[in-house]
């Protein structure tokens, strides 16, 4: 992280190009300093050099941390598999109800009790490995919590956790992953970024469009493609994202409305009429959920600006409704 403040003490301009999208011709076997001194130079004068966005900082320690609980998380994930497959050759079964991992679940396990002394020893030691972790889990997760508060992108996080399937943790790690949302002048680049956009090998009229690119971050993807689930259901406010919504301008709570009336209209277009599978749906969602994400990130957020009556026309998968019907909440 240090060699961030040189440009700034020597009073120099830096550049910081993709060595992985830097040209090299194959036949190309010597190299030394002077060589690619001059190869970058005429890369950078020609245009033909990929510039990356070095990001501050700040907003590297915080996607350091976002990065390390979804290790955890991942470890957590395995833990669990170990023990459900300890517990599979055994030809033990949960068949209770309720879901599994649960509080109900939790006391099942710790109940069990085998013949051997090996068997209960491997159950103490992958149930104690599956505490830590969960433990671990909760505790970066409520810090993460208060540090997107004092973020630099504190502002951004509260505008994103207006849309359904995006709540804190969300939000805060698409902007670590994402960084700094000015630098992609469209929303087309930000899906073509996250890798969520098809593959393409066209020749001359005939167009093949394969799987999606997955290229940039892993995780930014896969947490748009979760969210893109509750869309599913039908557009509505509930006591949740009403919390959330509130104190933010009704111009961001309006975009965060037409993302629930269009992406549910779109999940319902693929899936009843064209019958896509649900896998395809979800990412087709999740790349127009990224250009919502990218339209709140980069609104200018000043309280004063009067938001417009309606909806923009020509969009056909909204209706003129803009305002989100307010829900009660439901009786005990």
């Amino acid at each position: 992280m240090g060699w961030r403040a040189a440009p700034g003490r020597w009073g120099s301009r830096w550049w910081c190009g993709a060595p992985g999208r830097t040209e090299r011709r194959p036949g190309d076997r010597i190299k030394t300093d002077k060589r690619d001194a001059i190869r970058l130079a005429r890369l950078l004068a020609a245009g033909e050099l990929a510039i990356v966005t070095v990001p501050s900082v700040e907003r590297e320690r915080l996607r350091d941390v976002v990065r390390c609980r979804e290790d955890i998380r991942a470890d957590l994930m395995r833990a669990r598999h170990r023990l459900g497959k300890f517990l599979l050759r055994r030809e033990i079964y949960w068949d209770a109800p309720g879901r599994a991992w649960s509080r109900r679940h939790r006391q099942w396990l710790a109940g069990l009790r085998f013949a051997d002394v090996a068997s209960q020893l491997t159950m103490a030691d992958y149930l104690h490995a599956h505490d830590v972790l969960l433990a671990r889990c909760d505790r970066i997760e409520d810090q993460l919590s208060k540090l997107a508060a004092d973020s630099p992108c504190a502002s951004a996080i509260a505008r994103l956790r207006c849309l359904r399937g995006i709540d804190t943790l969300s939000a805060l790690g698409l902007c670590a992953e994402v960084g700094d949302w000015g630098r992609l002048d469209h929303p087309d680049q930000l899906s073509a970024y996250l890798g969520i956009v098809p593959s393409e090998h066209t020749t001359s009229s005939q167009r093949r469009q394969g799987s999606i690119t997955k290229a940039g971050s892993t995780h930014a993807r896969k947490l748009l493609i979760e969210a893109s689930y509750h869309y599913r259901r039908q557009p509505g406010v509930g006591e949740l994202l009403e919390r959330r919504q509130r104190d933010q301008p009704p111009e961001v709570i309006n975009i965060a409305w037409r993302a629930q009336r269009r992406l549910h209209a779109r999940w319902r277009q693929l899936k009843d009429a064209r019958k896509k599978p649900n896998g395809v749906v979800a990412v087709a969602i999740a790349r127009e959920l990224a250009g919502f994400c990218w339209e709140l990130a980069t609104r200018d957020p000043d309280p004063d600006r009067i938001p417009p009556a309606s909806l923009p026309t020509g969009d056909t998968l909204t209706q003129a409704r803009s305002v989100p019907p307010k829900q009660e909440p439901a009786m005990a």
